[in-house]
């Protein structure tokens, strides 16, 4: 039993070392980025579905505010795929409120061109012109969307990745504009939650960040606003996924 006991407390002290260091490292990681993106930016978080900012890019809206850009969100749907529209617009309202993005800043494109449905292609250059006209409006120097992969394959998040690379590679994009991707990692190291951390330090990337055991606690309340998603699957999702605590990024 003393051994058991012994064994209790040194991984309890090993724990907390392991999130000092981590609380530690991410201090130091924000003064560095602060120079790579530029202090008090004008940043356009592009999502597809009400959820996903809370889902999948909590540690990137919590890690540009420390460095006080400007966050704002534009949403290509209302999630409307089991008839949830209207609750999951109040629903993501909510949860930017908890990230720290007011009401002001976030606008909801409610169209039938872009229905909340994997077996729809949306259309890359109507995604585009929407986008364009978005970022030229509000004098954006930063996007932060999806990949190529959209994290889980959905071909909505696909569809922004698409759009926003036709306007980088076409030369559309205002001068100074910035393009942000969010990388996708395989299924292992998506749910091994922080256990992640040395593989995310130690593989390349342009912008990484990570979460304190407080922001860590802060997207955890931005997600439990979406309760109308809250399902058993989705609740072992913000214990275990890596997208809850380390958002690894590279420019497009």
């Amino acid at each position: 039993m003393e051994a058991v006991g012994l064994l209790c407390v040194a991984a309890a002290v090993l724990a907390w070392g392991f999130f000092w260091v981590w609380d530690a490292s991410e201090r130091l990681k924000s003064r560095e980025q602060a120079g790579l993106l530029g202090a008090g930016s004008r940043t356009l978080l592009v999502i597809a579905h009400p959820d996903d900012e809370a889902m999948f890019f909590a540690p990137t809206v919590l890690g540009l505010a420390r460095l006080r850009h400007r966050v704002s969100l534009l949403c290509f749907s209302a999630g409307d795929y089991y008839n949830q529209g209207e609750t999951r617009k109040k629903e993501l309202l909510q949860s930017c409120d908890v990230l720290g993005i007011p009401p002001s800043s976030v606008m909801i494109i409610d169209n039938r061109d872009f229905p909340d449905d994997p077996g729809v292609q949306w259309d890359t250059g109507h995604v585009a012109s929407i986008l364009l006209q978005h970022i030229e409006a509000n004098g954006i120097n930063l996007v932060v969307t999806f990949d190529a992969w959209g994290v889980s394959g959905h071909s909505n998040h696909v569809a922004l990745h698409e759009a926003m690379r036709a306007l980088s590679s076409e030369g559309k994009l205002p001068e100074g504009c910035s393009v942000l991707t969010l990388q996708s990692v395989n299924v292992l190291r998506k749910y091994i939650s922080f256990l992640d951390l040395p593989l995310s330090l130690l593989h390349t990337q342009d912008v990484l960040f990570v979460l304190t055991s407080k922001e860590v606690a802060q997207a955890k309340r931005a997600m439990s606003c979406h309760r109308s998603q809250l399902l058993w699957f989705r609740r072992l999702y913000i214990l275990f996924s890596r997208y809850m605590r380390v958002n690894s990024l590279r420019f497009l």
